[in-house]
């Protein structure tokens, strides 16, 4: 076939497709678990998959007479959900299942609707975990299912290993089914687009005084639909040992923390739900007094080091904790008696807050305070670094040393890519790889001396970093013709773009494609012919040129 002909033929193809999309026909939105009816040989719901489930009624009909709903579908099954096809099909009854559960008909995804699409597109909210109203999900060619996949709808979940659920199929018939994990055909995920979950309409109260040795009492509110409920007690965020009924009786070792109560509701099938209700108040019945607040010692300058005072405390409490700040910031991971200054901290007020506990009294936070903000010498660049090389894959990029002030300052260096830290790149000299092809690479020079403030610079590239392609030629003569092949190799891409062939006074423009272009030159005079190859280049591949020979024959 000519490429001409191959063209139009591709142009003819396009416009039936584009025709046929907006009508849900194309390949996107074919959506069940075959596009066509598949031969009873091929029929997945025959004895083999019977073998494998247990069929609780097939029909609508026969299923609503035996007490197994088909929620309506029987009547709608002609209308299309998320632009499925209409009537006996998996994909067209889980999205009416789920747009009669109070999703909108619109497909929350783009592409294809075939039933193995489900769980790849929707992946976020695809897990191993079945719960009622959620969408049985298999994938294409799962052990039971065919080349597309199949969903259905879970009804009910009698254990994280068998459930039962409501389907219909394409070329089938609808069903319900007890599907067991031992039996090898169990979905490949789960899809919660909108699980049935247990509601708290009323919330819980918690009623009684928060005082040590007072009973508090908690209700279990309203739930919809209603469950069977179980009470948690925490002490904080801590669970409160053996204090799970709903009455509860505070002890010393509550004194001082806030006191909650977490109802947790469950149901055969259904995700298990916690409300949290907490007291009015902590309970406490004393105040931790602080005669001798903490302090805070030592020169407040970069790279020096600040200790903070415990103070004295009445009664002694249990435990003593300090949290060091900056500003109002608490710095991360300072929470030691001492702390060294860094870079962050320059021009910062810094304090402590020191904490005590005691059983029976509330906690209590004491701030320690400096007398002033860090302060740190400077550093200066007094003749900019410089950067050597040509931004070519192979080539090697190199620092080019200014003067600092103080001399004795530290000099690092750090390249960049596009902005980003190259692993590993922390030399003075950096040779540019494959990776490095279309990105601006910078060097980052800091400085760095104990009691100063750090100082950096950043010399970037004049360009974008490029590769150079090399030519290999291979050319054949015929008769008053020549076949000419040009792979153009470059490092780290694959060349693209418009090349130029001469052949015995003969030009030919043709188009690289993956790093390769063929073409047949005709009407070449015969004898030993120069073949001269231009590649034009094309993005970050440089051009390039190469030369071959060929006889051409009479």
């Amino acid at each position: 076939m000519t490429r001409t002909r191959r063209l139009r033929r591709a142009l003819v193809l396009g416009a039936v497709l584009a025709l046929l999309a907006p009508l849900g026909v194309s390949s996107a939105t074919a959506d069940d678990d075959q596009v066509l009816p598949p031969p009873p040989s091929l029929n997945r719901y025959g004895a083999v998959e019977q073998r494998a489930s247990a069929y609780l009624c097939t029909g609508y009909v026969a299923c609503e007479k035996a007490g197994y709903s088909h929620a309506g579908y029987r009547a709608v099954s002609n209308k299309m959900y998320w632009r499925m096809y209409s009537g006996h099909n998996c994909t067209n009854y889980a999205a009416y299942r789920m747009v009669k559960s109070g999703m909108p008909n619109t497909r929350p995804w783009t592409g294809g609707g075939n039933a193995t699409e489900w769980g790849r597109k929707m992946a976020g909210i695809t897990d191993a975990t079945p719960v009622v109203g959620s969408i049985a999900w298999w994938r294409a060619n799962a052990p039971g299912t065919g080349s597309s996949g199949h969903v259905a709808y879970v009804e009910q979940v009698v254990s994280a290993t068998e459930i039962v659920i409501s389907e219909d199929s394409w070329g089938g018939d609808f069903h319900w089914r007890r599907i067991r994990k031992a039996d090898g055909r169990w979905p490949s995920g789960f899809v919660h687009f909108n699980d049935k979950v247990l509601t708290n309409t009323v919330a819980p109260v918690v009623t009684g005084t928060p005082k040590v040795g007072v009973p508090l009492t908690a209700t279990v509110g309203t739930w919809k639909p209603a469950g069977v409920y179980t009470f948690q007690w925490f002490a904080g965020a801590t669970p409160i040992a053996g204090a799970t009924a709903s009455r509860f009786v505070p002890t010393a070792a509550q004194f001082g923390t806030r006191v909650s109560v977490r109802v947790s509701a469950r149901r055969s099938g259904y995700a298990s739900t916690t409300v949290a209700r907490s007291t009015a108040a902590d309970v406490a019945i004393g105040d931790l007094q602080v005669p001798d607040p903490p302090v805070v010692s030592g020169v407040t300058e970069v790279d020096q080091v600040l200790t903070a005072t415990r103070g004295s405390w009445a009664p002694n409490p249990s435990a003593t904790t300090v949290q060091w700040y900056a500003g109002s910031t608490p710095i991360a991971g300072a929470t030691g008696w001492t702390l060294r200054l860094g870079q962050a901290q320059i021009d910062q007020r810094i304090s402590a807050i020191v904490t005590g506990r005691a059983v029976g009294y509330r906690q209590r936070a004491v701030p320690a305070r400096t007398a002033g903000p860090v302060l740190a010498g400077t550093l200066a660049f007094t003749r900019p670094f410089g950067l050597t090389g040509v931004p070519r894959v192979g080539s090697t990029l190199t620092a080019a040393p200014g003067a600092v002030d103080p001399v004795d300052a530290r000099v690092s260096y750090r390249w960049l890519r596009n902005g980003v830290a190259v692993p590993g790149a922390i030399g003075s000299s950096y040779v540019l790889k494959p990776a490095d092809i279309g990105s601006q690479i910078r060097l980052l020079v800091r400085l760095d001396r104990a009691s100063y403030r750090s100082a950096s610079q950043q010399i970037a590239t004049p360009s974008r970093v490029v590769t150079k392609p090399v030519l290999r030629i291979r050319a054949a003569g015929g008769s008053r013709k020549a076949l000419v092949v040009v792979r153009v190799v470059a490092p780290g891409a694959t060349p693209r773009g418009l090349a130029t062939i001469r052949v015995g006074g003969r030009k030919v423009v043709g188009r690289v494609v993956d790093g390769r272009l063929r073409v047949v030159i005709t009407d070449v005079p015969a004898g030993l012919r120069k073949v001269r190859v231009r590649y034009a280049g094309k993005g970050f591949v440089l051009p390039a040129a190469g030369l071959q020979r060929v006889r051409v024959r009479r």
